[in-house]
């Protein structure tokens, strides 16, 4: 794609640090980002935004609606960083990036889990969550019973259309995991394999859903599909077999709940969460996003390990289109994690955050 433009290329991209670390591997990915514009013209326009729960704190809204008009009007994509999350109800409080997912219509959360070739298990495969519904729509409601005691209780939504929606988007990254085999790209599996997680034999209606509806368009759509083998792994047989063999796994398709465990799980087969990028993408848009949390006990020490973001700097690129910049972002980072001599503690090094991103900007 850049190859065939003849002048820069400028991207609108929007930075919310939000808690903690974030506000310390978003400039990182910048950095990264910023290395990139002289060798393949693009010329990037960064804007800082505001939300999180110390924006919240400080002013009673976490997310801020001038984030999300600048976001839906000024932008080609956006990274975030990290946010606090209270375990006890907070008044007022909810996630800003569970509602940025849902005010963009960020309808998949893409994580790829993959080893670096001679560290650890072999493992290659990408998380596709959808990112709408199940439990994670927040319809709870809390009851007092005549004896006084309480009751809880939280809404389960799985919707044909949503699940259509995520179904299809696996099947879609499956077929492009294809073609970069048919490239001469290494990968641990030789044919797509889409592995639809749930737990129908217990919630037979609303995992059934899932279950049926992917089954449905898979069956459907064969001519287009048919390459890829369709596989199922109730959720807690899923978890056991992920961590036994995880080399068996290629795209894994499951509801929100689910792909959130996973995909954290998941993180442990290769080392640290401070290493997984994600994705969070809708139709028209593309949020990258580091899987770890915003980490207070390290927070300001400037040992945060930035290599999750940087990664997902590349999946952002990735998704807009440029996928040149964003492979060669890739193999920066899997040449710093293989040396294993520049790393963050979390990773077993010494290494501070600013150290990790010039040794990868070096290797750019």
């Amino acid at each position: 794609m850049l190859s065939a433009r003849s002048q820069s290329i400028k991207l609108g991209l929007r930075l919310i640090p939000g808690d903690g670390i974030g506000k310390e591997v978003i400039p990182a990915g910048r950095q990264v980002l910023e290395s990139l514009s002289s060798s393949h013209g693009l010329k990037f326009e960064f804007v800082d935004l505001k939300a999180g729960f110390q924006h919240f704190k400080e002013t009673g809204t976490a997310l801020p609606d001038e984030t999300v008009e600048i976001l839906k009007n000024e932008t080609d994509g956006a990274l975030f960083g990290a946010v606090s999350s209270p375990t006890t109800k907070v008044e007022g409080y909810s996630s800003p990036i569970v509602a940025l997912r849902k005010k963009l219509g960020l309808y998949a959360n893409i994580r790829p889990v993959k080893s670096v070739e001679g560290i650890g298990r072999p493992v290659d495969m990408v998380i596709v969550r959808e990112n709408t519904e199940d439990l994670y729509v927040k319809e709870e409601k809390l009851f007092e019973n005549p004896d006084g005691s309480k009751t809880a209780e939280a809404i389960k939504r799985i919707t044909e259309y949503a699940t259509t929606r995520i179904g299809k988007i696996a099947l879609e990254i499956a077929l492009q995991r294809q073609t970069q085999r048919e490239l001469g790209l290494a990968s641990l599996h030789k044919s797509p394999i889409l592995t639809v997680t749930h737990k129908s034999n217990v919630l037979s209606l609303s995992d059934g859903l899932f279950r049926e509806t992917i089954r449905n368009f898979y069956n459907n759509n064969t001519d287009k599909y048919g390459s890829i083998s369709l596989q199922e792994q109730i959720v807690d047989s899923m978890v056991y077999r992920m961590f036994r063999e995880p080399e068996i796994f290629d795209v894994v398709v499951a509801p929100n709940l689910y792909g959130d465990i996973l995909s954290d799980g998941a993180a442990a087969l290769v080392g640290s969460l401070g290493v997984v990028p994600s994705a969070n993408v809708g139709e028209n848009y593309v949020i990258g996003e580091p899987c770890h949390g915003s980490a207070p006990d390290i927070e300001g020490k400037g040992i945060s390990n930035p290599v999750a973001t940087i990664r997902s700097t590349a999946l952002l690129l990735e998704f807009l289109g440029y996928s040149k910049p964003a492979a060669e972002i890739y193999a920066a980072v899997d040449a710093n994690l293989i040396e294993d001599t520049i790393k963050t503690p979390d990773l077993g090094g010494r290494s501070t955050t600013q150290e990790v991103v010039n040794d990868i900007i070096r290797r750019l």
